[in-house]
């Protein structure tokens, strides 16, 4: 298996520390063989709205080709924070309110489809990226990460779900790995039954999920034993027909992305090529309206 596309890929005008430049983003995607790909920086709340229009901007000033899209990574957030925002009582907030909302609060997104119109984003990569003021204890992270899952694969507007299961911050130790909470020491303390309510939804709203190589797979402070218990769940989504999606997260200053060794591993997981694919856009200069998912790879 070849790896050709590649739909989750951070710029120098991400909110957090992607460095990469458009440019050179198109050159090294060229010489490694990846054909179909797109630009998705962060939007957490409309806050960040003014990175995304500095990101068009430089993906149109690299004239791209009808198989480089422009697409966004939008964050579930609250609605009381996007609320909160709108007020404008907060100063600087790039990543949302992490603090300060109720536990089983309203989810929504900080992007509308106006926004996408008037930004021509192509497609919506929706991630989970932090838990929604619940209590920091395993299984309320599971319930609390599974709601959020499930409203991005059931968003009108969400065209993949983003790194599903992914964490970053707490429990981490002091080497920066993550030994066991929330799910690293066992990947089946997740309850079965979400992973096919979750495929369902999928299924249901048409909606990919990613297979993200630098979040998850490649991540360097996962456990080797969780990673190998992920690549089963990947399997059995698509095994359910869940639609897969590449992407590698990129957020170096070079696309410096091992694609070998993640299709290696795609491969002893019994995961085939079916990947989720934009068409080539018919106006190359990226001006035309959203196009739908395309034909496999």
């Amino acid at each position: 298996m070849k790896l050709v596309s590649d739909w989750h890929i951070h710029s120098r005008n991400s909110c957090d520390g992607a460095c990469m430049t458009v440019s050179d983003l198109v050159r090294e995607a060229e010489e490694k063989g990846i054909c179909d790909f797109g630009l998705t920086d962060h939007l957490h709340t409309p806050y960040n709205l003014a990175d995304i229009a500095r990101s068009r901007e430089e993906f149109l000033s690299t004239t791209p080709s009808s198989r480089f899209h422009f697409g966004v990574e939008v964050s579930c957030v609250s609605q009381w924070e996007l609320d909160e925002i709108a007020s404008g009582q907060h100063d600087n907030p790039v990543y949302g309110l992490r603090s300060g909302g109720q536990d089983g609060c309203d989810l929504a997104i900080g992007i509308t489809a106006e926004d996408l119109a008037k930004y021509q984003i192509e497609y919506v990569v929706g991630g989970t990226h932090w838990p929604m003021y619940v209590p920091l204890e395993r299984g309320a992270v599971i319930r609390d990460y599974h709601r959020q899952n499930m409203f991005l694969a059931t968003h009108p507007l969400i065209d993949i779900v983003a790194h599903p299961w992914w964490w970053m911050g707490h429990w981490m130790d002091n080497n920066g790995n993550y030994p066991a909470e929330p799910w690293f020491d066992d990947f089946s303390v997740i309850p079965r039954s979400m992973h096919r309510e979750f495929a369902a939804a999928a299924i249901e709203h048409d909606t990919a999920v990613e297979i993200n190589i630098g979040a998850n797979l490649l991540n360097p402070h996962y456990p080797e034993g969780f990673v190998f218990q992920y690549m089963e769940y990947l399997a059995e989504l698509q095994s359910q027909d869940v639609r897969l999606s590449i992407g590698s997260d990129c957020h170096s200053a070079h696309y410096n992305i091992d694609f070998e060794k993640n299709s290696q591993m795609l491969e002893r997981a019994g995961i085939t090529d079916d990947f989720w694919c934009l068409e080539p856009r018919t106006d190359k200069k990226g001006s035309s309206n959203q196009p739908d998912a395309g034909d496999p790879e």
